[in-house]
C-alpha cells in the first residue's frame, strides 16, 4: 500500500505544480497588460475635453496622411495616437512598422493588405506563373509570400507592434482608414512618442502644403524621415542582399519624392483567394474547433459594420456592435478592442461609463451631441460632434450620446481587450439594481418617483428610442428628461 501511495502523491504534486505554473503565467500576462496605465496615471488631470480634428496633413503621390496632435492632453491621458489615411485607387501605402500595437478601421472603400510576421511561412504562391512554359518557369521562380487579405468598409484590422504592414486600394473609390495606436502599451518599450519606421520610400514626404500643418518640434512621432535602408551603408546593403550597388541605392529611395503612398500604374497583381472564397473561409473560422489558433494563422480582421452581428439592437433606436478578444483572439495580446455604434435620428445611448478602458470615439457619419462628466460631477464636454472628429472619453467618466437630425454613427477604440461599460439607466443598469428605499433617500424623492426612475426604461437596454418630446422639440434634449 505504501509503495503505491508515494508515486500517486508525486503525480498529484506534479500536476499541482503544473497548475500553479499556469496560474502564475496567466497572472504574469495579466499584470503585464495592466502595467500599461500605471506609469502615467498622474497625467490624466483633465478639466475639459474638446472635439479634435487632424492638425497635420501630408500629401503623397496617391493619397493623404492626416494626424492628430499627440501632445494634446486628451490623447496623452488615453496613451494613444491617431492617424487617418486616404488612399486613392491604385494607391499603395508603403510597408512600415511602428512601436505600438494598432487598430485600423476601414471607414470607406475596399482593398488588400499584407502583414509580414517573422517566422511565419510564405503560404501564398503565384500559380499564374506556373501556367507558363517550362522554359519561362526555369528562368524565374514563382513568387511566394505571406498571406494577404482583402478588406472592406467596416472592417477592423488588428496589428501588433513591430510587424510590417502594407495596404493597396484595388477599388474604384478612395480608401479611408482611421488608425489608433496604443503608445502606452507594454509592447512599446520606448517612450510614449509614436514612431513609424518606413521600409520603403521617403516616409511622409514634406510637401509645401504639409508645412502649414507643421508645428514647432515638441513631443511628436518620428515620421517625415527617410526609410531605414537609408541609414545603412550602401555597400553593406549590397553585400547583405547580394545585389548590385545600384539596386542597393534604389532601396534607399534617396531620389524618391512620391511620399509614403505611391501609385501603381498597372495595378497590383497578387496571389490571393477570390473574394467569395475568402468570405466563406472567414465564416468557417468563426466556428469554434476546440483548438487554439497559432499566431501565423490567427485572424487579424473582423467586420463590425454588418447589422446582423449587432450585440445590442433597437428597431427604433439603433444598434451597437462590439469587438473584443472573445470574437478576435489576437486582441488579447494587443489589449485593445473596438465598438461601432449606430443611432437613428434623435435616439439616445444611455448614460454609462467605461469600467476598465479609455475610449477614443471617432465619428464616421452624421452628427450627435455628447456629454461627458468627470469625477467631481462637473461637465468636461458638452457639444456636437460631426463626421471626421474624435473625442476621448477617459476611464470612469460618464458619457451620454444623442443623435442629431442626420443620425449618428461612430467607432470607438478602447484600451482593453474586453472593455466593459456600466449603464446608469435602463435594463441591467446601476439605478435598476438599487433598492427603491436607497433611491428615495439618496435623491429625496417619493416612492412613485423612485419606481419611475427604475422602471421607465426597464424594457430597453442602452439604446433608447426617441420620445415624442424629442421628436417634436429636436435632438437637443438632455439625458435627464428620459429618466
Amino acid at each position: 500500500m505504501a509503495t503505491s501511495f508515494f508515486p500517486l502523491l508525486a503525480l498529484c504534486l506534479f500536476f499541482f505544480h503544473g497548475s500553479l505554473g499556469q496560474i502564475e503565467m496567466r497572472r504574469g500576462q495579466f499584470q503585464q497588460g495592466q502595467q500599461r496605465r500605471f506609469r502615467d496615471q498622474s497625467e490624466c488631470r483633465i478639466q475639459s475635453l474638446s472635439a479634435l480634428e487632424p492638425n497635420r496633413r501630408v500629401e503623397a503621390e496617391a493619397g493623404v496622411t492626416e494626424s492628430w496632435d499627440e501632445n494634446n492632453e486628451q490623447l496623452d491621458c488615453a496613451g494613444v495616437a491617431a492617424t487617418r489615411y486616404t488612399i486613392e485607387p491604385k494607391g499603395l501605402l508603403l510597408p512600415f512598422f511602428s512601436n505600438a500595437p494598432k487598430l485600423v478601421y476601414i471607414e470607406q472603400g475596399r482593398g488588400i493588405s499584407g502583414v509580414v510576421i517573422p517566422g511565419c511561412p510564405e503560404s501564398f504562391q503565384d500559380f499564374q506563373q506556373s501556367q507558363q512554359s517550362e522554359q519561362e518557369r526555369g528562368q524565374r521562380n514563382r513568387d511566394q509570400h505571406q498571406r494577404v487579405q482583402q478588406f472592406r468598409q467596416g472592417d477592423i484590422l488588428a496589428l501588433p507592434a513591430g510587424v510590417s504592414h502594407w495596404c493597396y486600394n484595388d477599388g474604384e473609390t478612395p480608401v479611408v482608414a482611421v488608425v489608433v495606436y496604443d503608445t502606452s502599451s507594454y509592447a512599446n518599450q520606448l517612450d510614449r512618442n509614436l514612431r513609424r519606421f518606413q521600409l520603403a520610400g521617403r516616409g511622409q514626404y514634406q510637401s509645401e502644403q504639409a508645412q502649414q500643418y507643421k508645428h514647432e518640434p515638441t513631443r511628436r512621432e518620428s515620421s517625415g524621415y527617410d526609410n531605414i535602408w537609408n541609414g545603412l551603408d550602401t555597400q553593406t546593403i549590397a553585400e547583405a542582399l547580394n545585389v548590385p550597388i545600384e539596386t542597393a541605392r534604389k532601396l534607399q529611395s534617396q531620389d524618391d519624392r512620391r511620399g509614403n503612398i505611391v501609385r501603381v500604374e498597372n495595378g497590383l497583381h497578387l496571389a490571393r483567394p477570390p473574394r467569395r472564397e475568402e468570405d466563406e473561409e472567414r465564416e468557417e473560422r468563426r466556428r469554434p474547433n476546440g483548438l487554439e489558433e497559432t499566431f501565423c494563422n490567427m485572424r487579424l480582421k473582423e467586420n463590425i459594420a454588418d447589422p446582423t452581428q449587432a450585440d445590442v439592437y433597437s428597431g427604433q433606436g439603433g444598434r451597437i456592435t462590439t469587438l473584443n478578444s472573445n470574437k478576435l483572439p489576437i486582441l488579447e495580446a494587443l489589449q485593445l478592442s473596438a465598438e461601432r455604434g449606430v443611432l437613428y435620428r434623435s435616439a439616445l445611448l444611455a448614460p454609462q461609463w467605461n469600467m476598465n478602458a479609455h475610449s477614443v470615439v471617432y465619428v464616421t457619419r452624421g452628427n450627435g451631441r455628447i456629454q461627458i462628466v468627470g469625477h467631481q460631477g462637473n461637465s468636461v464636454f458638452d457639444g456636437e460632434l460631426h463626421q471626421g472628429q474624435l473625442v476621448i472619453v477617459p476611464q470612469m467618466f460618464t458619457v451620454v450620446k444623442q443623435a442629431g437630425d442626420e443620425g449618428f454613427e461612430w467607432v470607438a477604440f478602447k484600451t482593453n481587450d474586453n472593455a466593459m461599460q456600466s449603464p446608469l439607466v435602463g435594463k441591467a443598469s446601476a439605478l435598476r439594481g438599487m433598492p427603491e428605499e436607497v433611491i428615495m433617500n439618496a435623491y429625496r424623492i417619493s416612492r412613485d418617483e423612485a419606481r419611475r426612475l427604475k422602471y421607465n426604461r426597464d424594457q430597453e437596454m442602452q439604446i433608447f428610442s426617441p420620445s415624442r418630446r424629442s421628436r417634436s422639440q429636436g435632438w437637443g434634449l438632455l439625458a435627464e428628461k428620459f429618466f
